[in-house]
C-alpha cells in the first residue's frame, strides 16, 4: 500500500492537481484517493468513469485497436482538467489513475502525461 499511496502524493504534486484516484474500473471502486480542494465525491468519480472506460475500450474493440492503444482520456471543463490514464500492466488492464487539474495552472498536457507515465512502474497492487 506504500506504493499506492506514494504514487496518490506524486501525482497531486503534478502542478494545478487538485484530486487524484486510482480506480478498478472492473469492480468501480477507489483503491486510494487524495483531494486538495476538487470537492468530487471519488466514489462517484469512480462508478462513472468506470462506465467511460469500459465504453472506450468497446468502442476501441468493435473498431478493431487494441485495448491498451488508449494513452488517456481527456475531459475539458470551463475550470478543470480531468485525465483518465488506463494502466493496462496492472490487474489486466482494469486499473486507472483519474487526475483533476486546475485549468489555469496546469502544465502542458505533454508535461502532465510524462508525469503520469512515470508514476505506473512506482505501483503494485
Amino acid at each position: 500500500m506504500d506504493s499506492l499511496n506514494g504514487v496518490l502524493t506524486k501525482a497531486l504534486a503534478i502542478e494545478g492537481a487538485t484530486g487524484v484516484a486510482i480506480v478498478d474500473f472492473q469492480q468501480r471502486r477507489v483503491l486510494g484517493a487524495l483531494d486538495r480542494g476538487s470537492g468530487l465525491d471519488m466514489d462517484k468519480v469512480a462508478y462513472g468513469d468506470s462506465d467511460v472506460m469500459r465504453a472506450k475500450l468497446y468502442t476501441l474493440e468493435l473498431l478493431g485497436y487494441p485495448q491498451d492503444s488508449v494513452e488517456d482520456i481527456l475531459i475539458t471543463l470551463g475550470a478543470e482538467l480531468h485525465i483518465i490514464r488506463p494502466l493496462p500492466r496492472l490487474r489486466e488492464g482494469g486499473i486507472f489513475i483519474y487526475l483533476v487539474l486546475e485549468r489555469d495552472r496546469t502544465l502542458p498536457l505533454d508535461d502532465i502525461r510524462r508525469q503520469l507515465r512515470s508514476l505506473e512502474p512506482l505501483l503494485e497492487l
